[in-house]
């Protein structure tokens, strides 16, 4: 199986039990960096056996390669609807690290679009470098307020569709959450890049700042058309204080 499979099969194991999957992890070594899951197989296993029996719902809906690395966009039921970003990171065959993003699901948006649907098909991989290294211009650029004008050097002016809830599709649509926030005085603040992702057309990168006031961790999937970012999914998630985490992992640290 590819490392994609395995991911796949392990995630779906959360919803049928099927204990087999848990060949894809190396027992020896599995680093945990969700929060709120302790170290090791032992973390994880106790979660599962937390789930009331049968509400666990998982349909992974697009997965990610770069490297040792495997990133996973999922649909979960996880104690509650939720959408997750996974990052699970190989060593010889297994997974000895994750990473994760989970935010609360919520209704589709105006024009009907969820916060998971959309194209998943992986082409243009001759275009992954430059399509890494696009995108890490426009965090520099514009998430970091750097050189914001420079936003239509990187976002599509003819099709920017917006997978985020709060968010309407095009140029139009994010200059108008930001300022909406601006106003409530609850600015959207990307602080520091921890990670980037990049597998053909699509960029995944792992970030932190503030958010409605707290310290959050951002993880953005951007589609690249041509140069051009045309798509966006995200989740959002606050970050635990070190003493309420049940590992010491960090929720970054790659």
């Amino acid at each position: 199986m590819s490392n994609k499979e395995k991911v796949v099969a392990l995630l779906k194991s959360i919803e049928t039990g099927d204990a087999s999957a848990m060949a894809y992890v190396n027992p020896e070594k599995y680093i945990q960096h969700n929060q709120s899951v302790g170290d090791g197989l032992a973390g994880f296993g106790a979660v599962l056996q937390q789930l009331p029996k049968g509400s666990a719902k998982v349909n992974t809906v697009r997965v990610f390669e770069d490297g040792d690395f495997v990133i996973a966009h999922t649909d979960y039921n996880f104690f509650g609807p939720k959408i997750g970003i996974d990052i699970f990171r190989f060593e010889n065959g297994l997974i000895v690290e994750h990473w994760d993003n989970l935010q609360e699901k919520v209704s589709d948006n105006e024009l009907g679009r969820s916060q998971i649907d959309g194209p998943t098909e992986v082409t243009d991989l001759d275009k992954t470098k430059a399509n890494e290294k696009m995108v890490k211009k426009f965090i520099n650029d514009v998430l970091f307020g750097k050189h914001p004008k420079k936003i239509t050097d990187y976002v599509s002016t003819e099709k920017y569709n917006q997978h985020n809830p709060g968010v309407k599709d095009g140029l139009a649509g994010l200059g108008e959450a930001i300022e909406s926030l601006n106003k409530a005085g609850m600015p959207m603040v990307y602080q520091k890049n921890h990670k980037v992702f990049a597998d053909g057309n699509f960029v995944i990168s792992v970030s932190e700042g503030i958010f409605m006031k707290e310290h959050v961790s951002f993880y953005d999937i951007f589609r690249v058309e041509n140069g051009k970012i045309v798509e966006h999914w995200d989740t959002i998630e606050k970050i635990l204080p070190d003493a309420e985490a049940k590992n010491n992992n960090g929720k970054f640290n790659f």
